[in-house]
């Protein structure tokens, strides 16, 4: 009973002693500030939730349903692609929906991943493009994703791996923006990678979550805009964010028709797909106007100047991101030698803030500490007093 294979390839689950500082905080009457789960406190636009009402008063959508998402859910999916990026899929061979992009991707993965194959993953990255691989018997290789948006190194770090690895890796996980690095590319790092992709025969797996919630005048690009990008990858986009529906685990993949079809060969034997309902829902939400999302993306970058302007006023020097929900920031260097867990305990104790540690991302994140946009700007506010009298009572 002792031997879970699986289980013993994880590691401990680091969040957990933030996570159990701040809710023992709480028990004892303190308010903290959460500001480590990357978990959207907007509510959902009414209009969807006055469709997902709609639909849940008809039985005839109380059934089971299609685990590759129902046609029109489908269809608004390559309607959205084209509408946004002007490419051409097939709802019914190139596009499938997922119990959210993290269900999605973890269910690729047990799909398409053999007992020692090699996935390509940059470190730091979110924590389930690295374990989805471990959990399918795979092993990962990390790539040290550059401080900055200088991709040189990165390019030069890829293909290294790729020809002094062996077995000859099978995978490359990308996500852009990224979390927890907020770092974004242009679509010729995208034109880099299909060429490397097909150059080596690596399948690119691009997770596109954060593509709306976009700052200044920059436009996420889509893998799928480059030329051929469909012959070696698939993407990946939930609605969790730019919808602000995260509960409601709505996701899709799009792109290469043989991977496409492993993943809906391997959920037709592990679920029964979303409840009509809330396809029905997120069909509403694909095929209106980005109002909404705009408005989303407002309130995040009010929140990302709050905050921003609030650390810098203090000395906490942090470029303010161009994307996702998050700011990343390096530890202040008097308190760099406490890693990234130690200076987050500090913080939640006297600050009474939770962050996430960047070692949860991986060892290369352990100089950094994540911050979700999550509360409104009246608390950051409050977060940032508490940061600065923190900081200037354990500072040097």
């Amino acid at each position: 009973m002792e031997e879970f294979h699986r289980i013993k390839r994880l590691p401990p689950y680091v969040f957990s002693v933030v996570t159990n500082l701040k809710q023992q905080a709480r028990w004892a009457g303190e308010d903290i500030i959460d500001l480590g789960m990357g978990n959207p406190d907007l509510p959902t636009p009414q209009f969807i939730v006055d469709k997902l009402c709609e639909a849940a008063r008809n039985p005839r959508n109380h059934r089971y349903s299609a685990s590759r998402g129902i046609y029109k859910l489908r269809l608004a999916i390559t309607d959205w692609y084209k509408r946004r990026y002007q490419v051409e899929l097939d709802p019914e061979t190139e596009a499938i929906a997922t119990i959210g992009a993290k269900e999605g991707l973890s269910h690729l993965a047990w799909a398409i991943v053999g007992p020692e194959d090699v996935a390509l993953v940059p470190n730091p990255t979110y924590p389930i493009h690295t374990y989805s691989i471990i959990l399918s018997g795979g092993n990962v290789q990390s790539i040290p994703l550059p401080d900055g948006n200088s991709f040189g190194s990165f390019f030069d770090n890829l293909e290294q791996a790729i020809k002094l690895s062996w077995p000859r890796p099978k995978l490359l996980i990308l996500s852009f923006p990224h979390n927890p690095t907020t770092t974004v590319v242009e679509l010729d790092f995208f034109e880099k990678i299909v060429a490397l992709a097909k150059e080596y025969g690596l399948l690119v797996i691009h997770d596109l979550a954060y593509a709306d919630l976009v700052f200044d005048g920059y436009k996420a690009p889509s893998i799928m805009q480059v030329p051929g990008a469909k012959d070696v990858s698939v993407e990946f986009f939930s609605l969790s964010k730019s919808y602000s529906m995260p509960g409601w685990r709505v996701g899709f993949a799009v792109g290469n028709k043989k991977v496409i079809y492993a993943l809906t060969r391997i959920k037709s034997y592990l679920d029964y797909g979303m409840f009509q309902p809330i396809q029905i829902a997120a069909t509403v939400a694909l095929n209106a106007p980005d109002d909404c999302v705009h408005e989303i993306v407002n309130t995040y970058k009010s929140r990302r100047d709050v905050l921003i302007k609030g650390l810098n006023s203090m000395g906490w020097n942090v470029p303010a991101p161009k994307g996702t929900m998050f700011v990343w920031a390096k530890i202040p260097d008097e308190f760099s030698h406490l890693k990234s867990l130690e200076f987050c305990k500090l913080l939640l104790q006297e600050a009474k803030v939770a962050l996430s540690p960047g070692i949860g991302f991986g060892e290369m994140g352990d100089d950094y500490v994540r911050f979700a946009l999550v509360e409104n700007e009246d608390r950051i506010k409050q977060a940032v007093r508490g940061f600065r009298r923190a900081l200037s009572k354990h500072g040097s």
